[in-house]
């Protein structure tokens, strides 16, 4: 899987910064998107072999196949109608913020390639809710689309958390008629204090405001409410995670996505000192487990995006036997390479026929 990509492009991506390798991809898959007949040549290229997958029908929507493309990779929707092209059957973009914000200091991401893992601590860089909106108006809406859109939110960091649930109800109101789906990120790493808004009254009340304006849709002329879904750390503990549980069932929410990147540092990382969250291979066990918590927890019962150390089809399949429904890889792109979304939607039909 991936050969010229490892053998020749890696090398040559992984001589520059991480952060600039991420830029000159996206700059690539934007310029990719303005090309559509290409685009679909290269779609129809990537999906070959996946003719005979059953569509994944979940969150009242239809997925070509279980792969995603993770939120993190394209934050402020340049590249996302390209996303398809490469084989993925659904994309997250963001993390969107109300406000404008550049993140943290530089450098700020990190390659392990020995334990083919990243360590970032990028903070939420995005053009911000409004200009985010404004360009996805630009580009093909709900019901156009070749895959379901979701859109990842989170909260600005110059918001303090007691201002925290109007933060998010900014960014919904802007951005939500524009996505399938939205995600409320609540366990990012790399902003400070966000992850205390998965603790009990601070996850009700941004839970209650956040689903009380999704049904409010419904009463606006052609609006509706939309799939919400909420993502988590992998750092939480099986208590911490039945409460969240039991929150999101009070508010009705329609899924989880498990998980985020992990402040743990195992294994080699023990003597690592940079700060952030760890992604890729050292997260795939822990993920798993979170996963498979959850579908038990819930009895299968709550749609599950799987998450964490998919690095290729075996990776892919033990999330899916875990519980999940679909899943979403970024990490697994930076050392596999553009092909990696194909090539694990094509072992996942060989799965279902066997």
């Amino acid at each position: 899987m991936g050969s010229f990509y490892e053998k020749l492009v890696r090398p040559a991506l992984f001589r520059l910064d991480p952060e600039q390798a991420h830029e000159l991809s996206v700059d690539a898959l934007a310029l990719l998107a303005r090309l559509p007949p290409l685009c679909r040549l290269a779609e129809a290229w990537h999906r070959r072999g996946t003719a005979a997958a059953r569509p994944v029908e979940v969150l009242g929507l239809r997925f070509p196949n279980a792969v995603g493309l993770a939120a993190g990779y394209d934050k402020d929707a340049r590249a996302w109608p390209a996303v398809a092209a490469l084989g993925f059957g659904h994309v997250e973009i963001g993390t969107v913020t109300a406000r404008r914000q550049p993140g943290n200091d530089r450098p700020r991401a990190f390659r392990y390639p020995r334990e083919e893992a990243v360590i970032n601590r990028m903070g939420f860089n995005n053009e911000g809710a409004e200009a985010v909106a404004a360009r996805l108006a630009r580009q093909p809406g709900p019901g156009q689309r070749r895959i379901p859109l979701g859109i990842n939110l989170g909260k600005s960091k110059a918001a303090p958390l007691d201002q925290a649930v109007e933060d998010y109800l900014a960014s919904f109101r802007l951005l939500a008629g524009l996505a399938d789906y939205l995600v409320l990120n609540v366990s990012s790493p790399n902003t400070p204090g966000l992850r205390q808004l998965q603790d009990g009254d601070r996850l009700r009340e941004l839970l209650g405001a956040v689903t009380a304006a999704n049904r409010a849709r419904a009463a606006v002329p052609g609006q509706a409410p939309k799939p919400l879904l909420l993502k988590i750390a992998p750092d939480l503990t099986f208590p911490q995670i039945d409460a969240v549980l039991a929150t999101i069932a009070e508010f009705g929410l329609d899924g989880l996505i498990a998980t985020n990147t992990t402040l743990a540092r195992p294994g080699p990382f023990a003597a690592v000192s940079e700060a952030g969250g760890l992604s890729g291979a050292p997260l795939r066990r822990r993920s798993t487990e979170v996963i498979n918590y959850l579908a038990r927890a819930t009895q299968g019962r709550l749609p599950i995006i799987g998450s964490g150390g998919i690095m290729d089809a075996e990776s892919a399949a033990e999330k899916l036997d875990a519980g999940a429904t679909l899943v979403q890889v970024y990490t697994g792109l930076i050392y596999r390479g553009p092909g990696l979304a194909a090539a694990l939607a094509r072992a996942l039909v060989d799965r279902q026929r066997g």
